[in-house]
């Protein structure tokens, strides 16, 4: 089997070749190719503190203005010259329009997960299919406990801040750290943290925007993770606690000093903009209150790389 199409890429010890065609090596790089889930049989289920609340509050939920609304977001990331890739639509998997979870992209190829609820486990099969369509190598798969993408997240090259929340979250501990053997053996700087499960992965409260800049709830995110962001010279954009609560900080980085976000995310929106930063901004309030925001709807697939 040749390398374009490999189920397993990884050199053990390090040393994994970095691909020519796909592949990112940090969160802020030109996007050029993204992977999308479907929204075709997306429904809000108890998977989150978010999602929870929307269902015991009785929030009307309209599937065809869902499907309206990822087919806006659609249209952004083309209008910003990025193309679309989508995992096939499958009836048994309502969250798959979260396309972030089931794996995380790397220089390298891409990471298959190992993803928490039994109703998404089939996320994973969909994954590898869509990656072996593609011709896209996969690095290795995630074994040692469970672990999903939202809790991967490359700062910048060379560097990557990986989540966990313990056996009562999405992402475990002792995943985590097979991760973090992983990228310290391609000799990365690798930062865990722990976070409350309420929160479900860190690219609720810390994201890239562009180049040393990173939009952060300051109110959720541990203070150890500030100041190791503020020792690599990143300026931080904050975040109110109820917009991220909100999906307010769950926002995409096109690179050139462009960004993705939520229509409602009012405060980073006219931050950012301070920073100098082109917005778009597509409505998605009848996606977020199912627990996930535009970031966790998109995985990047090529970005020009920066280090």
């Amino acid at each position: 089997m040749n390398n374009s199409s490999s189920l397993k890429c990884r050199i053990e010890g390090g040393g994994t070749p970095v691909l020519q065609s796909w592949g990112a090596d940090c969160e802020y790089g030109l996007l050029r190719d993204v992977l999308l889930g479907p929204p075709d049989h997306y429904r809000w289920l108890e998977t989150s503190s978010v999602s929870k609340k929307s269902i015991r509050r009785k929030f009307p939920f309209d599937p065809g203005v869902a499907k309206q609304q990822h087919a806006e977001m659609v249209s952004a990331f083309e209008s910003a010259g990025v193309t679309a890739h989508f995992l096939e639509a499958d009836p048994k998997l309502p969250y798959q329009i979260f396309a972030r979870d089931s794996s995380a992209m790397t220089p390298y190829g891409a990471i298959i997960t190992n993803m928490a609820n039994w109703w998404r486990r089939g996320e994973n099969f969909r994954a590898i299919e869509t990656y072996h369509r593609l011709g896209i190598p996969i690095y290795d798969y995630v074994t040692a406990g469970t672990f999903e993408g939202g809790d991967f997240n490359v700062i910048e090259p060379g560097t990557v801040l990986i989540g966990w929340e313990g056996h009562e979250g999405r992402s475990q501990e002792e995943a985590a750290l097979q991760l973090k053997d992983w990228f310290e053996a391609e000799d990365w700087e690798v930062m865990l943290a722990d976070i409350d499960p309420f929160y479900v992965h860190i690219d609720l409260m810390v994201v890239m925007l562009t180049h040393k800049l990173a939009a952060v709830c300051l109110e959720s995110t541990d203070p150890q993770v500030v100041r190791w962001l503020k020792s690599k010279h990143i300026e931080l954009v904050p975040v109110p606690f109820q917009d991220t609560l909100d999906l307010g900080c769950n926002v995409m980085s096109l690179g050139g000093d462009r960004i993705l976000l939520p229509e409602r995310s009012h405060v980073l929106k006219q931050r950012a903009r301070a920073h100098g930063l082109e917005i778009y901004d597509p409505d998605m309030s009848m996606i977020t209150p199912g627990g996930g925001g535009v970031h966790c709807m998109c995985q990047a697939l090529r970005r020009d790389p920066v280090g």
